[in-house]
């Protein structure tokens, strides 16, 4: 028996005392829940205010929208580790991993902030000022061509949620998945986006790191928006809507209940197995890249991004900046440490 929760409650009732607005309600029966929760000023997320920023990534986008994250959009990366480990039980060393990959690339290392998008979402009749952080729009990293809701760079908006995208996601949600988005829609949706790309987009690119992250684009909502009591790797459309459309959580939404990763890349991959490449300045024209790291060399992806996406950003830094990148390549290594990739020190190790 519960003993605090009943006593705590038949005090509550009894008019002894308030019921605190930090309280926890776990462990209360139902009728002193009838009792105590009327008294409650209930909070829904706050609408997005002038300045608050929202980006591609509906899930960095919830945890803002709930202050898992600053509402504004402007966190640190360690911050954002924090967030995804509490908002949807994310793994370490992957939260580890992606927040310091995307702060590399996005963030402004001596400030220690990205934003999670690359804009204020919504514009008063004061605009703020831009942002000192970039944003996850450096084009084909995090964001890239053959998104599922995103349209690619080549047209314009790569930044907000395509309704036709979005209206394509929910056909193959039902064709392929009797109404959820699982793995055999994530396989179908993902090729279907690729070869809409190399039918439309010219400058289509498919190479690391937006190789492995398009994949991964396409388990993360099985991974992390599927409610933890369900444990069934299917995203219902509802839930999936929340997420999506209104960046926040669906009601009585729970967590995956153990740490998660992004499992089943293999199972959206191997159905239509496609190697690194893009178009070459025209439509129908995709070249398979043999520089570019594939899925039989996950230490090649991380060559790639230091020595070429990072040195590329950053071709010759000094001083300050120098040193910082030194302390974000080393905090993102340790995202995967344990891989058996060798560490690189593209500047030095001081």
């Amino acid at each position: 028996m519960k003993i605090l929760p009943i006593l705590s409650s038949l005090a509550f009732a009894a008019g002894t005392s308030a019921f605190p607005a930090y309280g926890s309600l776990a462990g209360f029966g139902q009728e002193a829940l009838n009792i105590i929760i009327p008294t409650l000023l209930i909070r829904e997320p706050p609408p997005l205010r002038p300045g608050d920023i929202r980006g591609p990534c509906p899930g960095l986008n919830t945890l803002a929208s709930h202050g898992y994250l600053p509402r504004n959009g402007m966190a640190s990366p360690s911050q954002i580790v924090a967030a995804v480990q509490e908002g949807f039980n994310m793994e370490n060393s992957l939260a580890v991993f992606v927040a310091y990959a995307a702060h590399l690339v996005d963030g402004n290392l001596l400030t220690d902030l990205m934003s999670i998008g690359g804009k204020s979402h919504l514009t008063g009749p004061d605009p703020p000022p831009p942002a000192t952080a970039g944003g996850l729009n450096t084009h084909a990293v995090f964001e890239g061509d053959a998104s599922m809701t995103r349209g690619d760079f080549f047209f314009g908006n790569n930044h907000d949620l395509d309704t036709t995208l979005w209206d394509q996601f929910v056909d193959f949600s039902v064709r392929f998945g009797a109404g959820n988005y699982n793995f055999t829609v994530a396989a179908e949706l993902r090729h279907q986006r690729i070869q809409e790309s190399i039918a439309t987009n010219p400058s289509f690119s498919l190479v690391s790191p937006r190789y492995y992250t398009a994949f991964v684009e396409s388990v993360f909502p099985i991974a992390f928006f599927v409610d933890g009591r369900k444990n069934d790797s299917q995203l219902d459309l509802s839930a999936a809507s929340s997420f999506f459309l209104n960046n926040s959580f669906p009601p009585d939404f729970f967590r995956a209940n153990g740490p998660r990763t992004a499992k089943g890349i293999d199972q959206v991959f191997e159905p239509y197995p496609i190697l690194p490449g893009g178009n070459v300045g025209k439509i129908n024209t995709y070249t398979v890249d043999p520089t570019s790291a594939d899925f039989s060399n996950f230490c090649l992806l991380y060559t790639n991004f230091v020595n070429e996406t990072i040195r590329g950003l950053y071709p010759e830094p000094t001083g300050v900046l120098r040193r910082a990148l030194n302390t974000n390549l080393n905090y993102f290594y340790q995202g995967i440490n344990n891989s058996g990739c060798t560490q690189i020190f593209p500047y030095g190790k001081d």
